[in-house]
């Protein structure tokens, strides 16, 4: 954020400024949200709803699993939040106590850690590595259980890598946390963004996993604040409740957005394939900048990159980048406390345009910095 605010004050000065550092597509909702949005901006009252959400969309959104994963979840297991960031609240007052601990991949979502400390729990960081692709192993869940963590939580594709645990993979995960009776909390807000594998949810090899899923990043509704989770019918009332006293309801709005977004599938698809486009040009362009070291990205639309060879301090990188070429980028250490200092992110759900205008200046400023 403060290298978000930094290149939008440049921006309002007249610089030219390349947006890679916000995680959030830059086009529009689909047009089929936004004229659902807007009928019933003339004609519904728009107060509160219930507090699990529009029956309505709590319906399309279970339909909306099967459709896509094939796998049957009553619309009574469906909460719609706002956005992401309140399922995570709920999901985590739901089933830990103060002081217990849930198990985070490091590198990850920064906010995942934030929200643990401020909801009086604790942050328990998995070391992953290049190697493993960016995600845990079955002796990081033993481990999990060894140290007495309430569970794991799980991003795939991960922000920060675009990274995905394959599907064998996942179920062994599943399996041993159902045998060592941990929670398991699979974060698919980046569900559809993938490019050569589907993604799996974690509900094809746990009917007790909880997962978290979002509008913002597929269905290109950032701003709305519209989500929802999928959980165990024992968490059912509690998570009612919950939401109800923290939350009343979701915006009336955003829900009625969201239903409509189901019917703009073949727009998002041409977006989606303009990521991958520019993901395409990105592994392919960086590399010739001597930013070799980033794996293909299976989904989200990030590249998380290894700027070890020029820099020990990733945030004094990213900010003379965006100084020097007007190229806005994210540092490591968002994702990485202790590791992120070699990494940058960035992020290419640009218009496709600026993304091959990024990838010339960085290329030509690295040069510059070798020379």
């Amino acid at each position: 954020m403060d290298v978000m605010g930094e290149a939008n004050a440049r921006e309002t000065k007249g610089e030219d400024i390349i947006h890679m550092e916000v995680g959030q597509p830059a086009t529009a909702a689909p047009r089929a949200a936004r004229e659902a949005a807007r009928r019933a901006l003339e004609s519904e009252r728009l107060g509160y709803t219930e507090a699990l959400g529009l029956p309505a969309l709590r319906e399309r959104i279970a339909r909306y699993m099967t459709e896509r994963y094939g796998v049957g979840v009553g619309p009574e297991r469906i909460v719609v939040t706002a956005g992401s960031s309140a399922g995570f609240v709920l999901a985590f007052l739901a089933i830990l106590d103060p002081g217990e601990a849930l198990g985070l991949p490091s590198p990850g979502y920064p906010c995942y850690r934030q929200v643990l400390k401020a909801l009086g729990m604790r942050p328990f960081l998995i070391e992953t590595s290049g190697q493993g692709r960016w995600m845990p192993t079955i002796a990081d869940v033993d481990h999990l259980a060894a140290e007495k963590v309430a569970g794991l939580l799980l991003a795939s594709p991960n922000n920060p890598t675009g990274t995905m645990v394959e599907g064998p993979r996942l179920a062994e995960i599943a399996a041993a946390c159902r045998r060592h009776g941990l929670w398991l909390v699979s974060d698919e807000i980046y569900h559809g963004l993938e490019y050569d594998v589907v993604a799996e949810t974690a509900l094809q090899h746990s009917g007790e996993a909880i997962v978290v899923n979002s509008f913002s990043k597929y269905f290109s509704m950032t701003g709305w604040r519209i989500g929802w989770l999928v959980v165990p019918e024992a968490l059912i009332r509690p998570i009612e409740r919950l939401a109800q006293n923290l939350y009343i309801s979701p915006p009336a709005i955003s829900q009625v957005a969201a239903l409509g977004a189901f019917d703009g599938i073949d727009e998002l698809e041409a977006i989606k394939a303009g990521y991958a486009r520019n993901r395409a040009m990105l592994l392919q362009e960086l590399p010739r900048a001597r930013l070799s070291a980033i794996l293909p990205a299976d989904g989200a639309f990030y590249l998380y990159a290894d700027v070890s060879r020029f820099t020990s301090n990733s945030e004094a990188f990213a900010k003379a980048m965006l100084k020097d070429i007007g190229v806005a980028t994210t540092p490591g250490i968002d994702f990485d406390p202790d590791r992120g200092r070699s990494y940058i992110r960035l992020c290419y759900a640009g218009p496709e345009a600026k993304m091959r205008e990024a990838a010339r200046r960085i290329a030509a400023w690295l040069k510059q910095k070798q020379e």
